[in-house]
């Protein structure tokens, strides 16, 4: 894995800066065409999370680079965890934050078919814990458009005009030739959880790569840090009001 991805924090480092809001990137193992590294959605995940961190005051965790990937097992390189699983973690990670005073955890998930983390969102937010899933689609859609990305987020589905951006902007060196000329649309994908990615596209591309650019992949970056801000507000103004509640029962 590159190095870049896992946070160089000390102890005493954690210790000093602080923070009542930690960031957790998850991402896949999965195919992305022939032209974007099976770990794409990680990497993305990654520089995302990076993007906010430098932004706003939160701890950066290091990634889940394996999710949910089951709909893209036709390919080789494709590697998944169950559902279960992945609940599993993210519930175990938020209650070791916890137990460590760090209160709030922001999920940035990479890869659209880890359904699971809004369940793991909402349970926690019904026992009174303090979580968040970003981005939302509206958080990508004004990214979307401060980037001036031409594709839609329907039509953007899979190793198209965003993720090929933001990995032109942040990982230049991995996107490999050939995205220019792989363009693929298949708007209508009902029948997906039941058929898979392989009933709807021979390379494993659905979206426009060839109109992807770094500097669109900067602006989407700056967008959604732009965006978080709103999260992050909320997130501390409950701990607030949480800690204030404390304080009066006290």
């Amino acid at each position: 894995m590159d190095v870049s991805l896992v946070p160089a924090d000390t102890s005493e480092d954690v210790r000093e800066r602080g923070s009542a809001v930690a960031v957790l990137p998850v991402g896949s193992y999965e195919q992305h065409g022939p032209y974007l590294p099976l770990a794409t959605d990680t990497l993305v995940a990654c520089a995302v999370a990076r993007e906010l961190a430098a932004a706003h005051p939160v701890r950066l965790l290091p990634p889940v680079t394996i999710g949910c990937s089951h709909e893209h097992a036709g390919w080789p390189g494709t590697v998944s965890i169950s559902a279960v699983t992945l609940h599993a973690v993210v519930r175990d990670i938020a209650d070791s934050l916890r137990r460590a005073g760090v209160g709030a955890l922001v999920v940035v998930n990479g890869h659209g078919g880890n359904y699971v983390l809004g369940n793991v969102v909402q349970e926690s937010s019904a026992r009174g814990e303090r979580m968040a899933l970003f981005p939302a689609a509206e958080d990508w859609e004004a990214a979307r458009q401060r980037a001036g990305v031409a594709t839609s987020l329907l039509t953007d589905m899979h190793a198209g005009e965003i993720e090929t951006s933001i990995l032109l902007h942040a990982h230049p060196e991995l996107v490999r030739p050939g995205y220019e000329a792989a363009d693929f649309v298949a708007d209508d994908r009902r029948h997906l959880l039941s058929l898979g990615m392989s009933a709807y596209t021979a390379s494993g591309v659905i979206g426009r790569p060839s109109l992807g650019s770094a500097e669109k992949g900067k602006e989407l970056l700056a967008g959604l840090a732009d965006s978080f801000a709103d999260c992050f507000a909320l997130l501390t103004a409950v701990r607030a009001t949480v800690s204030d509640s404390d304080e009066e029962r006290a």
